[in-house]
């Protein structure tokens, strides 16, 4: 018989959010025994301080946005201002409501044993937390990531912040500096300069958004040169003083920024410090927790999840994540996660959406003579027309096989990536994608019209 002060599950998750969440989830579908361990909120970064609220911001920049430009569409409005209290209190309730209903979907569950504080892993089997042992015949680490600095930069939480802090600002600063030009910094730059912020991107990397395709970054840059957003890419940063009025940031090549505000978008790090990981045989790279393609760590019946796992870090990464290792665990012996096959998007104006392999990747991996691409310009889609937005929809294949990559630049084409992925992991060729009927006028069926064109039949494109 256990100890009072232990208890034992099938599945010990170390770690609340989306990786943790799904675990549990899935496990007690499969009927196995869980308890999740979480220091701060259920449901993590991703709906508290990351995804959710972010998107929340950037959809009121958009209704400021298409408040100060109605009048093209006919629609005579004015914006008279942006109330930061009331755009708070709308992200805040989308937050509320989302949170309610998972802490819900976990606690009513009776084969899931929520634990409220400070876990860390004692043993290859065990986790504690505040002085009781939670022992687990597996043991998922789910820890996630927190918003990284840079060294010799202090964040003080007022002047210098991080996307934490920015998503609880109370106020629209006259002009910020954004101190890193990828997912994260290209966002907050798109929803500031909506709220009228003068905004420029510090980027050490040539282009912004550098991960994605060298014509997404390009098309994105053109945007935001439109939308005059300041950007300045390959200079690294040296480093910021506070001035009587904000902050003053050296760059390389001695040249200077000044704004109230430098916000530090530099990218997530896994959070894994005095967790016991490593004191209980983890494999570790650079805070990152190691795995194989099945996400075992290399301690037996110890799996790692989500952001700390190196890779993409998205929400719906570490969600397919937990399913899987669930589903391991419980010994259905699920489908490798291709890592390329799952979707990207960024929700700046415009938004970009993307699977697969880039150009430059599809290349090195099959031969650039293999290789044949083809770039649909969003100007000969009706529904994109009608939105006034600009972008494209660029295609890339193997000769004589399937599409291996989709890119897409222009508004919502976010919602256009669950068709895209399909086509990349059912490597599907472009004819069989044509034969598919997409709705008129939609923006997807821009999709099908790229399809149509690299199966040699273009319609309202040229080949």
């Amino acid at each position: 018989m256990s100890e009072p002060n232990e208890a034992t599950f099938d599945i010990v998750i170390l770690g609340g959010g989306s990786g943790g969440y799904a675990t549990a989830l899935r496990a007690v579908q499969l009927g196995l025994t869980v308890a999740l361990v979480e220091k701060g909120k259920l449901g993590g970064t991703c709906l508290h301080n990351g995804c959710i609220p972010t998107k929340a911001l950037l959809h009121a920049a958009e209704i400021a946005d298409s408040t100060r430009e109605s009048e093209q569409f006919g629609v005579k409005a004015e914006l008279v201002g942006i109330d930061m209290a009331g755009v708070n209190a709308y992200k805040d309730g989308v937050i509320s409501r989302l949170y309610k209903g998972l802490q819900g979907m976990l606690k009513g569950n009776k084969a899931i044993t929520i634990v409220e504080g400070h876990g860390r892993l004692v043993a290859p089997n065990a986790v504690e937390v505040d002085g009781k042992r939670y022992t687990g015949r597996n043991v998922v680490l789910a820890s996630g990531s927190y918003a990284k600095s840079l060294p010799g930069l202090e964040v003080d939480g007022e002047r210098i912040i991080t996307s934490d802090h920015a998503l609880t600002l109370d106020r629209v600063p006259s002009s910020a500096i954004v101190l890193g030009g990828g997912v994260i910094g290209v966002e907050f730059a798109s929803v500031w300069k909506s709220f009228g912020v003068d905004v420029t991107i510090v980027e050490a990397l040539p282009r912004l958004v550098a991960a994605e395709d060298e014509e997404s970054s390009k098309a994105l840059e053109r945007a935001f040169r439109k939308r005059k957003i300041n950007f300045k890419v390959g200079k690294p940063f040296e480093k910021v003083e506070k001035t009587e009025n904000g902050v003053k940031v050296t760059i390389a090549g001695g040249e200077t920024v000044e704004a109230e505000l430098l916000l530090v978008a530099v990218g997530r790090g896994p959070r894994t410090a005095d967790l016991g990981y490593e004191e209980q045989g983890v494999r570790m790279d650079r805070g990152y927790v190691l795995t194989d393609e099945r996400l075992r760590t290399g301690v037996p019946n110890v799996y790692a999840v989500g952001d700390i796992v190196p890779g993409l870090q998205l929400a719906h990464r570490g969600f397919q994540q937990g399913i899987f290792v669930a589903e391991e665990i419980a010994g259905q012996n699920p489908a490798v996660i291709d890592e390329a096959g799952i979707p990207r998007v960024t929700y700046c104006d415009p938004e970009l959406a993307s699977v697969g392999l880039t150009e430059a990747k599809a290349k090195e991996q099959y031969g650039a003579d293999k290789i044949k691409t083809y770039n649909y310009n969003l100007g000969g889609n009706g529904k994109s027309q009608i939105l006034k937005t600009a972008g494209f929809i660029k295609l890339v294949r193997v000769e004589d096989g399937p599409v291996v990559g989709v890119h897409m630049v222009g508004a919502r084409v976010g919602e256009l990536v669950g068709e895209a992925q399909l086509i990349y992991n059912w490597e599907a060729y472009p004819a069989e994608v044509a034969q598919l009927v997409h709705a008129h006028p939609t923006q997807n069926e821009a999709l099908g019209e790229a399809h149509l064109a690299l199966a040699g039949k273009p319609l309202h494109a040229h080949a």
